[in-house]
């Protein structure tokens, strides 16, 4: 079996002790973004899975809408990223 050669780690372990790989990464052409895909690109770019600018480049979004979806998750988690969520956790 040949792996394919990939920049950093295959997989990281979050402190909830739950196991992220890059194959629980969405595909790169998604086009529908639910909450829980943007939670896993997140959670892979804090814990080290990815860098940010491969996430940026790899689903094509903007440093600004991922500035906002990380800030979500790092201030509510990831019920903040639900789009009927969004005015209760909207700073004002």
């Amino acid at each position: 079996m040949y792996l394919k050669r990939v920049d950093g780690p295959r997989q990281v372990t979050l402190p909830d002790g739950s196991i992220l790989s890059r194959a629980d990464l969405p595909p790169p052409d998604i086009r529908r973004w639910v909450a829980s895909r943007k939670a896993v690109v997140v959670k892979a770019v804090i814990y080290g899975l990815i860098a940010e600018a491969e996430a940026l480049e790899r689903y094509a979004i903007s440093a600004e809408e991922f500035a906002l979806w990380r800030a979500a998750v790092e201030q509510h988690g990831d019920g903040a990223l639900k789009v009927t969520a969004i005015r209760k956790y909207r700073q004002l």
